[in-house]
C-alpha cells in the first residue's frame, strides 16, 4: 500500500498477509509509517494505491464502521473508555453494537431484550480479568485495569482481527507481564497485529515481526531472526542487546 500526505511519503508499497490466530508485530523508529498503516487497516485512512483484502472481501474503500462490522477492531494507545460508566456498561456499548450494526428504528428498546449481549459483556470481562470489577465505574480502575477495558472495548465486537497499538504503553513492568500474558491467551480467540515500542513485548509474544523504516519494510522474520539482523540493529534498536 501507498500513502501519501502532500510530498511526504509516510507508507511506500507495504505489503503484509497476516496468518489466522497468530501475532504480527509492526515495529520501526517514530515516522516510520506505522501508525499511517495501522489507520489503514482499521479503515480510518485510505490508501493512495494498492488494496487491503480480509478474508477474500475487498475493504479498502470502506469506513471505520464497515470494517468494524466486518469483525476488524482496533484498541487505541490512547484509552478510549467511558469514565463515567461501570466496566459491564463499557462492554455492553460495542457488544450492543455488534449485535445491532448501525442505526436501527427500535434502538430505543430495552437492550436486555437484545439476544448474546449480555454473554458477550461476561464472556469479555472474563478474558480480560475484570469480572470482579463489573460494577466499578471505569474512572475508579487503576491505569492496568483501564488498558484492559480498552481492550475488552475491542473484543466485545467479537474482532477476528484485533489491531492493538502500543498495548504496554504507560505500564509498570508488573502490568506489562499482565498484558503479553492476556495478549497470549486472546490470540486464541482473534488473530493480532500489533504495533508495539517495547521489545520484550515484541520479543515475547509476536509470531512474526515486520520493521518499519521511512515507509518500507526492511525485514521480516520471527524473533530470532529480527534479532540478529544488521539492518534492524542499524535502523531500530542501535546499540540494544537483545
Amino acid at each position: 500500500m501507498v500513502k501519501r500526505f502532500g510530498g511526504l511519503v509516510a507508507v511506500d508499497g507495504v505489503s503484509l498477509e497476516v496468518q489466522p490466530n497468530s501475532v504480527t508485530a509492526i515495529i520501526g523508529p517514530n515516522g516510520a509509517g506505522k501508525s499511517t498503516f495501522f489507520k489503514m487497516l482499521a479503515g480510518e485512512l485510505h490508501p493512495d494505491a494498492g488494496q487491503i483484502f480480509f478474508k477474500g472481501e475487498d475493504i479498502t474503500r470502506r469506513g471505520v464502521t464497515a470494517v468494524a462490522q466486518l469483525g476488524i477492531s482496533k484498541s487505541y494507545q490512547i484509552t478510549q473508555i467511558f469514565p463515567k460508566l461501570s466496566v459491564e456498561a463499557n462492554l455492553t456499548i460495542p457488544a450492543l453494537a455488534r449485535r445491532r450494526g448501525p442505526f436501527q428504528a427500535d434502538c430505543f428498546r430495552n437492550i436486555r431484550s437484545v439476544a448474546g449481549v449480555d454473554e458477550i459483556v461476561r464472556r469479555v470481562m472474563r478474558q480480560v480479568g475484570l469480572d470482579a470489577r463489573a460494577a466499578v465505574r471505569a474512572d475508579e480502575l487503576s491505569y492496568g485495569e483501564k488498558r484492559r477495558l480498552e481492550f475488552g472495548l475491542a473484543l466485545a465486537t467479537e474482532p477476528e482481527l484485533l489491531l492493538l497499538d502500543e498495548p504496554s504503553a504507560g505500564m509498570s513492568p508488573t502490568e506489562t507481564q499482565d498484558t503479553v500474558a492476556l495478549l497470549r491467551e486472546l490470540r486464541s480467540a482473534a488473530t493480532i497485529v500489533i504495533v508495539e515500542h517495547d521489545m520484550d513485548v515484541v520479543f515475547g509474544l509476536a509470531d512474526r515481526i515486520i520493521v518499519l523504516q521511512d515507509g518500507r519494510i526492511i525485514a521480516s522474520g520471527s524473533a530470532e531472526q529480527i534479532r540478529g539482523d544488521p539492518r534492524v540493529q542499524e535502523a531500530y534498536l542501535g546499540d540494544v542487546v537483545v
